[in-house]
């Protein structure tokens, strides 16, 4: 499980990339770079993490389910994913 702080950290970042998302656009558009730096860096939607719903892990992480791969693997298996099979040949 991934710590709490890194939990709250990615909701502020959700938070201020919805706050400053039309400004940034707006800047971007206008080519105005200086105005766009002075912006808080993690407004910006290249800083956001993709986690695991369930451990919170970043790494391994399957876009597609929200799941990374450990939890992907056991939630399959159990057949706990629709439509996901163990594929053989």
């Amino acid at each position: 499980m991934a710590r709490k702080s890194h939990f709250e950290k990615e909701k502020k970042r959700d938070v201020l990339i919805k706050k400053f998302a039309a400004k940034r656009a707006a800047l971007k558009k206008k080519g105005d770079w200086a105005a766009l730096s002075e912006l808080p860096r993690n407004s910006s939607p290249v800083r956001k993490r993709n986690r695991c719903a369930i451990t919170g892990r970043s790494r391994a992480f399957m876009r597609k389910f929200g799941l990374c791969r450990n939890k992907f693997r056991e939630l399959a298996l159990s057949g706990e994913l629709p439509g996901v099979t163990k594929s053989s040949w």
